[in-house]
């Protein structure tokens, strides 16, 4: 394995940290600056549209420099953002420091994933977006326990002063592993055999966007991630209502979701390496059967921890094989590889709000599971026909 994929993991494990430890810290950061609970929550929702803008924006606005330049910029960014957060005087500054973290997360990911396939063989590429990734997925297991953890040791603000250290950490491993011209010299291709070189300049990024197969691989992000976060957003409700599992019983569980990501995330970028349309749509097609077993199922304690191991495994399964197609038939275009996660951002929140409508109607805590199977079914629709129109030609 490269180095320099150790690396980029790194930094991905601290982005993943930031992201979810502050669920756990939420309660001491209201009392330190004496806010309001729906307050001390737009640290969270702050962040994730911070996400969705920064993918686009930081990508656009850095199209023309180095890869592992604006890799490095990106880490320092978090860092710096981190750093405001720990030192935080007053909840605007500690907001501030939120929002700057997160502008830098959707542009790492979207470019860390075309540096990391550079530095493999190109049928090993899904494989090595996986790693990258796994960074992601261990500190979605381990992010909220640990903020809680750690905060209640020493403080809330002794979990970012760590997260700082880590983003310090991976920001010298970026500088000295990651080689110079990484994601940059290998010839454009929309057949997967070798990996894409950047398309220069931002007019050049939105004609890669043109592309119909590009905005099919969009979609299906947007609706897989839509259904199967719409189903999660809900998901400690669904266990102790219906599932009568104790409030202290969804820590674990959640670790058990946490478990299926890493799993899927690995097994998804192996089995995409060899059939990557194939792998694409048993992935989605195995999440919306998990979400609809799970609906009938969620009474049955046993049932419901088996499946919210495969509602993580299958949800994350797509996502090594989601990147290297729209970065392929975008020919390299880093914003279409940040768009996939602005993409993904945007099927959360529109999950979450179907998910919400449904138990607002009265169906009940199962709905969510049942949305987001509906959601997905859709997903492998639409990527049922764009591997048919691939097959037929590359568009």
């Amino acid at each position: 394995m490269p180095s320099g994929l150790i690396a980029l993991a790194l930094g991905g494990f601290g982005i993943g940290l930031t992201e979810f430890l502050i669920a756990g810290l939420l309660p001491q950061v209201a009392s330190s600056f004496a806010v309001s609970e729906a307050a001390a929550g737009r640290l969270i929702s702050g962040y994730a549209l911070s996400v969705a803008v920064g993918a686009i924006a930081l990508t656009a606005a850095t199209t023309r420099l180095p890869r592992k330049q604006v890799l490095v910029g990106l880490v320092a960014l978090f860092v710096i953002g981190n750093l405001l957060s720990a030192l935080a005087p007053s909840y605007p500054v500690m907001l501030l420091g939120r929002i700057v973290a997160a502008l830098c997360h959707g542009s790492f990911f979207g470019i860390g994933s075309l540096v990391a396939r550079s530095l493999v063989a190109p049928e090993r590429k899904s494989r090595a977006v996986a790693v990258m990734f796994a960074g992601l997925t261990v500190a979605n297991v381990l992010g909220v326990p640990f903020g809680a953890l750690v905060g209640e040791r020493w403080g809330w603000r002794a979990a970012f002063w760590a997260v700082t250290g880590i983003g310090l950490l991976a920001l010298a491993g970026i500088v000295a592993l990651v080689p110079a011209g990484a994601g940059e010299t290998r010839p454009p291709t929309v057949t997967g055999r070798s990996d894409p070189t950047p398309a220069g300049g931002l007019r050049a990024q939105f004609r890669a966007l043109r592309s119909r197969q590009v905005w099919l691989t969009l979609t299906a992000t947007a609706l897989g991630y839509g259904g199967m976060f719409g189903a999660f957003t809900y998901i400690a409700y669904t266990l102790t209502e219906v599932g009568g599992f104790s409030s202290g019983d969804v820590a674990w569980l959640l670790m058990v979701y946490g478990a299926g990501l890493v799993v899927g995330n690995l097994v998804g970028g192996r089995a995409a390496d060899h059939d990557r349309d194939r792998a694409l749509v048993v992935a989605l097609l195995g999440l919306a059967i998990t979400l609809a077993v799970f609906g009938l199922l969620a009474g049955s304690g046993i049932a419901s921890v088996i499946l919210v191991f495969l509602m993580g495994l299958f949800g994350f399964a797509s996502v090594p094989g989601l990147i290297t197609r729209v970065t392929d038939f975008a020919h390299g275009a880093a914003l279409a590889a940040s768009a996939n996660v602005s993409a993904s951002n945007i099927g959360n929140a529109l999950g979450a709000w179907l998910g919400g409508l449904a138990i607002t109607a009265g169906l009940g805590y199962t709905a969510p599971l049942y949305v987001g199977a509906g959601i997905v079914l859709i997903s492998v629709v639409v990527m049922a026909v764009a591997a048919h129109q691939a097959a037929s030609g590359p568009r």
